[in-house]
């Protein structure tokens, strides 16, 4: 029986999924988690009333997150990824034949134990991949704790709102840090939220704050339906630059490490970096960043 679950897009604004089945409803110790069945989307992961990644479009956001970042490194070998708890960043990242070693930090074991039964088409068995390392745990602390470096960090985590589990891993502090854990020519690559119009703050702060840390931060984005909005991601480095990358040397650097892909390639990759006259005016302006005393309050 077909039920409909309503939820937040942005204030003011709720939007309804035709539910067919539901498969874990759940309150872990940081957030409400549902694992359901839809009409539009197939199944799909809520965390806290909003819409995580869904079956048919989930490729859209983690090909986006993950390619764009690595590719622009020469040859990427150790990852570091925080939160990604679906486990499909951690398949994305898994695709480049060069990498040797990804360590994956989420700080929620019970939702990775429930997406690791009820959500096998988002990991495809990363999980089990001798180059993974899974750590349940604080990634700040975990990344702060630790003396390893990596080629390239990956920060896949829920929004940064204040008092919540993820926004310390947005500030200007966190990004000091990474930098710290990155190798020479090192990039860091993060989800930077919603471009859409009405929450364009967040994003906009998200990227001012990367360019307090790093000498090239780069603003990108790409329309994933499931979400309803066009989503934002960033990549930084001292050193690279994505967005120099041509199309035909995307698809070839794809090919040469034997990566597949349904979304992403040398044609998208210049789309995405090519931001509307808005996104790109929002960031430029003086405005909010984020810090450990003040983080940005998000949808």
């Amino acid at each position: 029986m077909t039920r409909h679950e309503t939820v937040g897009l942005w204030p003011g604004l709720d939007v309804r999924f035709a539910v067919t089945q539901s498969i874990v409803s759940q309150q872990t110790a940081f957030q409400s988690l549902e694992i359901c069945d839809t009409e539009t989307f197939g199944r799909a992961l809520f965390l806290d009333n909003k819409i995580q990644s869904a079956e048919v479009d989930e490729h859209i956001y983690h090909e986006s997150l993950v390619h764009p970042g690595l590719l622009a490194h020469p040859n990427p070998r150790s990852v570091y990824i925080a939160g990604g708890g679906e486990g499909a960043t951690l398949r994305e990242v898994l695709r480049h034949r060069c990498v040797e070693r990804a360590v994956m930090v989420d700080i929620d074991g019970e939702a990775v134990n429930f997406v690791k039964q009820y959500m096998v088409a988002w990991h495809r068995g990363a999980f089990a991949d001798r180059r993974t390392e899974l750590v349940i745990g604080d990634a700040r602390a975990h990344l702060a704790d630790t003396s390893e470096t990596f080629d390239a960090i990956i920060v896949d985590v829920t929004d940064p709102i204040a008092g919540g589990p993820s926004y310390l891993l947005f500030t200007r502090e966190f990004y000091e840090l990474a930098r710290q854990r990155l190798n020479p020519g090192g990039i860091i690559a993060i989800q930077a939220e919603s471009t859409a119009s009405p929450l364009l703050y967040g994003h906009a702060a998200i990227v001012r704050t990367l360019r307090q840390v790093f000498g090239t931060v780069r603003a990108y984005a790409t329309f994933v339906a499931s979400f309803g909005e066009p989503w934002g991601f960033a990549v930084a480095s001292d050193s690279l630059d994505p967005a120099a990358l041509e199309p035909t040397e995307v698809n070839g650097r794809l090919a040469a490490r034997g990566v597949p892909t349904r979304h992403y390639d040398g044609e998208t990759h210049r789309a995405m970096f090519s931001l509307p006259r808005h996104v790109r005016d929002a960031i430029a302006a003086s405005g909010e960043t984020i810090s450990d005393r003040q983080p940005l309050i998000a949808h």
